[in-house]
């Protein structure tokens, strides 16, 4: 998920201001209503489900959310987040096309030129409006109309090869920007968006009949350029096929269990097996990885509802996406005797904007250029793997610096508190990971209303999901935690 547009982002520095109220969120987003009453499905995922408050003991014997209830007081702390999230897929998308902008300055100012949309922040918008739907912070039926507007562009006007979409599109009429290429992990984030609103918006005949087209048009055998279990990781009309493989753990899951389900175009279970899952092991914590941004942990999960199950390989990829956020919360805090920023609940790195251009960080391991930079969705993100550490993080980030660094839209992307810098811009996918992982954390919204969808049973059950049970506390078979 490299944003080309990182390397045109200003370095601004700003001197920190600690514990200061967060601005007033704008009164577009006002408006609650009580939470999502969420179930899970029958079937393969045994009817179980935590309903309304996320600590609720879920029927069946799955999994609730990993770590401690959610305080009192901090549902509105994650109101407040999670409100100011949806202004941006609101404010920072086109009224006729729908597609969300990659990116935009943290004060919600115009952009100088065009707007440049990516298809997965738009995949993360859809999903975004759900949330809003159900929690009254804009009336259903303005959500579900920008909904059809999105859905009717992408299936008859946006450009496309073999239903796959570009990564970069100009906002106003889809077209390539930055001669940037067909790719396959975001289009499959943006196929995250239009099948949950093919079940939440379900009852509009359109918006589900314009959903199914979007999604069954989508020719997955050719995404894998004659391979077998490998997908590229996309095309240019330029090149033809990028070489660099979708062969290791990272975010890809979520691409794989569309392929295996997709009725039309269909996969094998090869695609599934055909990835390298390295084990981790950092300061008692047993995981896979395959590289180290904690949001490759994270996004496809945000729709993937895998709590309480293990595939053929025996692995529960819920419990490994929380062994790998206390590992890195961890990671972080031993950074701390060379960058004192990192201390008590301040933690967290994912690839992000930096005071020298993009970087690709995370960690365990470290790299050559840490600086101590803090990236605020590394934490958001995880809230529904790890409420009991997240939370608190972003409460003490808001708390410490949220003066210069929560805003209109929440958090920006990243900032340096050893330099003082703070990236000017929120990126559409940071709002949309934090926002979908504190709805799943809150209600299981996001993940319910996705594994509705028939095609995700039967690509889970290809690839040998079964429920795991509570016998481990971690994710991978075999470690001695």
């Amino acid at each position: 998920m490299i944003s080309l547009a990182v390397l045109l982002a200003a370095a601004v520095p700003a001197c920190f201001a600690e514990d200061r109220p967060a601005p007033a969120l704008p009164a577009a987003a006002a408006g609650l209503s009580a939470p999502l009453d969420a179930g899970r499905l029958g079937g393969l995922f045994d009817g179980s489900a935590a309903k309304g408050d996320a600590d609720a003991v879920p029927a069946g014997g799955v999994p609730e959310v990993q770590g401690s209830p959610i305080p009192k007081d901090d549902p509105a702390l994650l109101e407040d987040l999670s409100k100011r999230a949806f202004l941006f897929f609101q404010e920072q998308s086109d009224p006729k096309t729908g597609l969300v902008a990659d990116r935009a300055a943290a004060s919600g100012a115009a952009p100088a030129g065009r707007m440049v949309a990516s298809m997965a922040a738009t995949g993360f918008g859809l999903s975004a409006y759900c949330s809003a739907a159900e929690r009254g912070w804009a009336p259903r039926e303005a959500l579900v109309a920008r909904t059809k507007a999105t859905l009717r562009f992408l299936a008859r006007e946006s450009p496309h090869k073999n239903g796959w979409f570009y990564h970069f599109i100009h906002a106003d009429d889809g077209s390539r920007a930055w001669d940037s290429e067909v790719s396959s992990i975001d289009t499959a984030l943006l196929l995250g968006g239009v099948l949950t609103v093919r079940q939440c918006f379900g009852d509009d005949p359109e918006v589900a009949a314009l959903a199914s087209e979007i999604y069954e048009r989508v020719d997955f055998p050719w995404m894998l350029d004659g391979d077998k279990a490998q997908f590229s990781h996309g095309w240019t009309p330029e090149k033809g096929f990028i070489r660099y493989r979708w062969d290791t753990y990272a975010e890809e899951s979520l691409l794989l269990v569309l392929g295996m389900g997709s009725r039309t175009h269909p996969v094998g279970r090869e695609v599934w097996d055909g990835i390298r899952r390295d084990r981790m092991s950092y300061a008692g914590h047993d995981y896979i990885a395959g590289a180290s941004p904690l949001f490759t942990h994270q996004f496809s999960q945000a729709w993937l509802d895998l709590r309480g199950m293990r595939d053929g390989h025996g692995i529960d990829y819920y419990r490994n996406s929380v062994e790998a956020t206390r590992a890195h919360k961890q990671y972080c805090l031993d950074l701390g005797k060379q960058f004192p920023a990192y201390s008590g609940d301040v933690w967290g790195l994912s690839a992000s904007d930096s005071e020298h251009g993009y970087r690709a960080w995370g960690g365990p391991p470290a790299g050559p250029d840490m600086d101590g930079t803090v990236v605020p969705n590394a934490a958001g993100g995880s809230l529904m793997f790890t409420p009991d550490i997240s939370i608190p993080a972003i409460r003490a980030m808001r708390e410490k610096y949220g003066d210069k660094t929560y805003g209109r839209y929440g958090f920006v992307d990243a900032f340096n508190p050893q330099t003082g810098w703070v990236d000017p811009d929120v990126l559409g996918i940071d709002q949309g990971i934090m926002l979908l992982s504190a709805e799943n954390l809150r209600s299981g919204g996001v993940w319910k209303w996705f594994m509705k969808n028939p095609e995700v049973a039967a690509a889970l059950a290809k690839a040998g999901f079964k429920p795991s049970g509570r016998e481990s506390s971690t994710g991978i078979p075999g470690s001695s935690r």
